[in-house]
């Protein structure tokens, strides 16, 4: 049996599946948490791989690897690979307004030509999570740190760079699929956007990662971590595209993902720009593309919910299921850590049509779970705008497990919902991806990974009504 690995970097953990490159078949795994937080020094990363390598039972018999890791965040090294500071992760909003700057600043002014520039140019509209949008920050802020910038990377190409022995900056790599969350490259063009680098780092212009193909091989694992002799590296991508891999997802398939974040995404064969910045015209782990659409807050407003009632994720469900669709006109703008969709990142939520009436654990915990699920319908419907086709979509993350949730879901998107079975999605693409490297195919090999079920709609609830509530409120609030 050939056997080959794939590591999740995300935001809150690192894990690694072990499976058979063959068949997708799981022969083991292991994890590790990583430090809270939006700003993180590297090596807790890396320390963290290498305790969850170590639960996985180690690399001795793997013949390739792949990281898949969240996306946006800034890592700085020194012309001697140090890094230069503590990487700053996509969900750090101190760089809000450097984002606002980078849009006017390319319109020469003008906020509606800027944002049409941009989408124009590299398929995305500056916000706070962007690299380029961190690197204005560091400049502005910490010029001095600027100055000692060498290269910028990515987690998962820092990650990857560190799995190869970090033979020198020349040897940064990482793929479209990643890179296309930087702001200063283009996955319609396959390239790097160099002008906008050096006008996002007020004209610093340091090495940035080769793009590599989706399928290539980009080195080898170093010996120091347990390797079998001559294992491979896959280039490795961003969290979204793995996710979409290890899902098998195909056009008119939406993956939306319930985790820190909540993600709206679509495979397309058609590159997407959006000059309102909503849809995120990123590219996929395979040559193609993947609109996305991101939200700050998901599975953590059923957290605060069910903090607030003192229930568990259980009674939160049965909660809200026991009150009426709409809840009887309670609505919740679940905008509890500022917002990226729409960008609001100061925003904070809003709970609007209390009454004695409405004013009950049943009918709060029913809000809780329609806000959530109309932003992320929103989203759908954004990608429908922008041409996106949309046949069913594919419920996961750890929001994904709430029957509430479930339920509720297929009438608030109008769509068939299905729930893969629960599964560490971003990893098994990244080991997809290097079972792929290894056979030197044309495609991906066919696993059968994400087997999933129709979901059992809540035949009372309205959709139309409820969304069109939501938004009201919405548009009401401004999110403030």
């Amino acid at each position: 049996m050939t056997l080959v690995a794939g590591v999740d970097t995300s935001t809150q953990a690192c894990k690694v599946v072990v499976r058979d490159a063959a068949t997708g078949a799981l022969v083991r795994e292991g994890r590790a948490t990583h430090p809270d937080g939006t700003e993180v020094a590297p090596r807790h990363w890396e320390a963290a791989l290498r305790s969850a390598v170590e639960a996985a039972g180690g690399l001795d018999d793997v013949e390739a690897v792949a990281v898949g890791g969240q996306q946006h965040g800034m890592v700085c090294l020194d012309a001697d690979g140090e890094v230069v500071r503590d990487a700053l992760l996509w969900n750090d909003t101190r760089s809000a307004g450097a984002a606002t700057a980078l849009i006017d600043e390319l319109g020469d002014g003008d906020e509606a030509r800027g944002r049409r520039a941009w989408a124009d140019a590299v398929g995305v509209v500056p916000v706070a999570s962007f690299t380029g949008a961190k690197l204005r920050w560091l400049a502005d802020a910490e010029p001095e740190h600027a100055d000692a910038t060498a290269a910028v990377c990515l987690p998962h190409d820092w990650l990857t760079w560190r799995l190869a022995g970090a033979p020198g900056l020349e040897a940064l790599v990482t793929d479209r699929g990643d890179a296309s969350g930087t702001a200063y490259f283009s996955a319609a063009t396959g390239g790097y956007r160099e002008d906008l680098l050096a006008l996002a780092f007020r004209d610093r212009t340091p090495r940035l990662p080769r793009v590599a193909a989706p399928a290539e091989a980009v080195g080898a694992v170093d010996p120091a971590w347990g390797a079998a002799r001559g294992a491979v590296l896959g280039p490795g991508t961003g969290d979204n595209a793995a996710a979409a891999l290890g899902l098998a997802a195909r056009e008119g398939d939406v993956v939306v993902s319930l985790g820190t974040s909540g993600v709206v995404g679509a495979v397309s064969e058609t590159a997407v720009h959006d000059p309102t910045g909503i849809v995120a015209g990123f590219a996929d782990a395979t040559g193609r593309h993947l609109p996305l659409v991101v939200t700050l807050n998901a599975a953590q407003v059923l957290d605060a919910t069910a903090r607030l009632l003192g229930v568990d994720h259980g009674e939160l469900a049965r909660l809200a299921l026991a009150a009426p669709s709409g809840a009887g006109g309670l609505v919740l703008v679940p905008y509890l850590g500022g917002e990226r969709t729409p960008d609001r990142p100061l925003a904070t939520g809003a709970l609007h049509g209390l009454t004695q009436r409405t004013m009950t654990p049943e009918h709060l915990a029913r809000a809780a779970v329609e806000g959530l699920l109309c932003g992320l319908a929103d989203g759908i419907e954004a990608l429908v705008a922008q041409g996106v086709e949309v046949r069913r979509v594919l419920l996961t993350g750890g929001g994904a497990r709430s029957e509430a949730v479930q339920r509720i879901a297929p009438a608030v998107f109008g769509r068939t919902v299905l729930v893969p079975a629960p599964g560490e999605y971003v990893a098994d693409g990244a080991a997809r991806q290097a079972a792929w490297v290894l056979s030197g195919a044309e495609a991906p090999p066919e696993w059968s990974l994400a087997e999933a079920r129709v979901v059992e709609a809540d035949a009372a609830a309205d959709g139309a009504a409820v969304r069109a509530r939501y938004a009201q409120v919405r548009d009401l609030t401004d999110g403030v």
